[in-house]
């Protein structure tokens, strides 16, 4: 088959290969660095990888033809854990705690997640759509190029509903491929509070098969479940409610754990097979272990402490040492973490929690493709997966972490198209 696109001589090349699953321990520093190298596209996959030589030769006279001389060609960034869709803003909250204001303070006044509930359920969809769009953009000029994308403004049946329809049509419109997550178990709304154990009767007696009767556990993969497992959220006991419901129906699970307190959600993931569990910056070593010797994502969020103003940062440098398979992701979302950039989260991985430039571009492509099930699909360069990839303006990919405050993207390919130069 003869190529149609064709990026060529790159200073390095970033292939990433790991056709055996997610990448653990010192292999988190291999990047597979292909100099002067070059990869070839055909409709939206990749062909060829390999020497510029050697591929271009195989490259047809109607090829297009892209030079990346002294550049870093790396795959497209993947991005778990994200709340892109929602409506309004928390400006408001981000002055209230620089004046002392806690995360569990402005939450308990009302405040926090429930603020933007309000302002989800007010909103139209087509309203909620462009909101998120916008930042969507953002993220695709930043490189991001699959983006997991969870509900959970809604927290009743109809809302939750419309936050999955919109996930539906952002990704049916925007370049960015979205991974849908029911977060109905988010934050308790106001409706029920004092009556926890009510709403999650509603989550797993009502919201739950309603999803399975409009058809959104029909798909392959099927959606992701979540659930907010703190205190002030759910409990422990709460939660494997819910996630036990979720896998009863065939929907992959994902856990918020350990982001304030270790309750022990992170053994509960283990326990139920979650394919991540995500924030981690207070997990026991006893849960460390368990989940370096299990197949469950530890998802790291260094940009929620950093949006709080708070140091408490998960232990990356020991939970590398223990075997977890450690992925990154930028929790964007309205409260504490308005963030839109894959790479500022590495800056601070790196800066914050130790890892090195290498571990931070893993866990950011790989690794965080395997924390949504995609490791076959995305998170890096390798025949016959999506052609998505990136161009920086940068002749080694160090700079991605070494540099921060400027988007080094210079070119992204998605599903073997440029979308965004």
């Amino acid at each position: 088959m003869i190529p149609k696109l064709v990026v060529h001589s790159a200073n390095q090349l970033l292939a990433l290969a790991s056709p055996d699953g997610p990448r653990r321990g010192q292999e988190l520093r291999r990047l597979d660095i292909i100099e002067d190298g070059a990869v070839a596209i055909q409709g939206d996959r990749i062909v060829l990888v390999g020497d510029t030589r050697e591929v271009l030769a195989e490259a047809g006279e109607d090829a297009n033809i892209i030079d990346a001389s002294g550049k870093v060609v790396m795959p497209g960034f993947v991005d778990p854990h994200t709340h892109v869709v929602f409506a309004g803003d928390r400006a408001s909250e981000f002055e209230m705690r620089l004046q002392g204001a806690s995360y569990m303070d402005i939450l308990a006044a009302g405040g926090g997640i429930m603020n933007t509930v309000r302002a989800t359920r007010a909103a139209g969809l087509d309203e909620i759509v462009a909101q998120s769009r916008q930042r969507l953009d953002r993220m695709l000029a930043h490189g991001s190029t699959t983006v997991e994308a969870k509900t959970g403004y809604g927290l009743d049946t109809e809302n939750e509903l419309k936050m999955l329809e919109a996930i539906r049509l952002l990704d049916e419109d925007h370049p960015v491929d979205l991974v849908p997550t029911f977060l109905g178990a988010h934050a308790i709304p106001a409706e029920y509070k004092g009556r926890v154990d009510d709403y999650v009767s509603l989550v797993v007696e009502e919201m739950m098969p309603v999803l399975a009767a409009k058809g959104y556990l029909d798909h392959d993969p099927t959606l992701f479940c979540d659930v907010f497992c703190e205190e002030g959220a759910f409990s422990v006991e709460q939660s494997r409610r819910i996630l036990a419901k979720a896998k009863e129906l065939g929907m992959r699970l994902k856990i918020h754990s350990d982001e304030f307190k270790a309750l022990g959600g992170t053994a509960l993931a283990v326990e139920l097979g979650a394919t991540s569990a995500d924030h981690l910056a207070c997990t026991p070593d006893e849960e460390i272990e368990l989940l370096g010797n299990s197949d469950t994502i530890g998802v790291l969020l260094p940009g929620t402490p950093f949006g709080l103003a708070e140091d408490h940062y998960s232990p990356a440098r020991k939970m590398i040492d223990m075997g977890v398979a450690v992925a990154l992701a930028t929790d964007l979302n309205p409260g504490t973490c308005y963030c839109e950039s894959m790479p500022f989260i590495m800056a601070l991985a790196c800066r914050q929690m130790g890892m090195t430039p290498s571990e931070a571009l893993v866990a950011s492509t790989i690794n965080a493709a395997h924390a949504l099930g995609l490791g076959h699909e995305v998170g890096s360069l390798e025949v016959g997966k999506k052609a998505d990839l990136l161009i920086l303006d940068s002749p080694d990919y160090r700079h991605l972490a070494y540099r921060f405050g400027a988007n080094l993207v210079q070119a992204v390919v998605k599903a073997g198209r440029m979308v965004s130069q």
